[in-house]
């Protein structure tokens, strides 16, 4: 296992980069995106620079990836959060300058898409965040939710172990970002239903490595994935998209891993709560209740497979749903499967 850097924190009154090395969706939500910055503001003390391509929707993957660099180069800037994910992040991590993120090294927050920006720092040696979204989290409608707050404060401003609590609520069906009224409005949320613990009962620590599962699959056919051997030992962080990939499509992605050698080396998976809700698939209550166990049980099946040794929980509030826990990604997860408990180190 390769050893990796924390980077250091942000303080209050700090400088920190807000970024798209995505989607340019503020260009389009900008009552969004600036929502979010006035909690960034009001909420953390901190204060948000925009870079070029912050508001530009299709900007240049190389124009992108100079920002980027630009944020990790600048010494007045203590933190990266991205605005949102997107589809094609891919396409920008080659034109970093990875010396210059090596020696400038900062927190980076970021989930969906922003798991190939996660996985480019986790192979520089460096410890990133997943979580955190400035549009989607930030700019929540209503307020925004209080366990993502607490736990990406934590996240920011210490290093301590932080233990992660299930949600007494969730919800993955956002309101309509075309319709500025509805930043006034809570969105739809469930009673909470805990963590399903599966698989063996032992404890395990190990770094986190992983993210979205999609995105994964893209990164190993682009073979941008560590060699199986330096990520054994790691505790699998893994969750799904708005796009609802199937159980059929899940399972096959999961044994792709599985093929590549990874799974088997992984002690301890974390499955994220699936989305089960989109614009374009409004699933009713039972439909998301069906599509969830389909997904589950696919998941069952691919770590029985592969992983059968691990501890599983499955429904952790750590992806497209809301709310959403930070993980550290490369850094300590502790997942304790006698006491039921999961503590991550930020």
């Amino acid at each position: 296992m390769v050893s990796r850097m924390y980077p250091p924190k942000p303080r209050p009154g700090d400088r920190v980069a807000v970024v798209s090395p995505s989607a340019g969706l503020p260009e389009i939500f900008p009552y969004v995106h600036e929502l979010g910055l006035r909690r960034l503001r009001k909420e953390f003390g901190l204060e948000p620079v925009e870079y070029p391509t912050t508001r530009v929707l299709g900007a240049d993957p190389r124009d992108r990836a100079r920002d980027l660099t630009a944020a990790f180069a600048d010494p007045s800037i203590t933190a990266v959060l991205a605005t949102i994910g997107g589809d094609d992040q891919l396409t920008v991590t080659p034109h970093l300058d990875d010396a210059v993120l090596r020696a400038n090294p900062k927190p980076f927050f970021g989930y969906s898409d922003n798991t190939n920006l996660l996985n480019h720092l986790h192979r520089l040696g460096l410890v990133g965040y997943h979580g955190g979204s400035v549009l989607v989290h930030l700019g929540r409608p209503g307020a925004p939710h209080p366990l993502t707050m607490e736990s990406l404060r934590a996240a920011l401003f210490t290093s301590d172990w932080y233990e992660l609590r299930p949600a007494r609520e969730w919800g993955d069906e956002p309101l309509d970002w075309n319709d500025p009224s509805t930043l006034d409005i809570e969105p739809p949320m469930f009673p909470g239903t805990g963590w399903t613990w599966a698989g063996a009962q032992r404890t395990v620590e190990g770094p986190a490595w992983g993210g979205n599962l999609e995105i994964l699959h893209w990164l190993a056919a682009a073979d941008r994935i560590a060699p199986a051997v330096e990520l054994a030992g790691a505790v699998f962080v893994v969750e799904t998209s708005e796009e609802l990939p199937s159980a059929v499509e899940v399972y096959r992605m999961l044994r792709n891993l599985g093929e590549r050698g990874l799974l088997a080396g992984f002690p301890a998976v974390l499955v994220g709560r699936a989305k089960a809700w989109d614009f374009a698939r409004p699933h009713t209550v039972e439909q998301r209740r069906e599509y969830a166990d389909a997904q589950r049980a696919a998941i069952t099946r691919a770590l029985t497979e592969y992983a059968p040794d691990a501890v599983i929980v499955f429904d952790v509030d750590l992806g497209h749903t809301d709310p959403q826990l930070v993980i550290p990604y490369g850094g300590d997860v502790r997942v304790d499967g006698v006491a039921r408990r999961i503590t991550v180190r930020y």
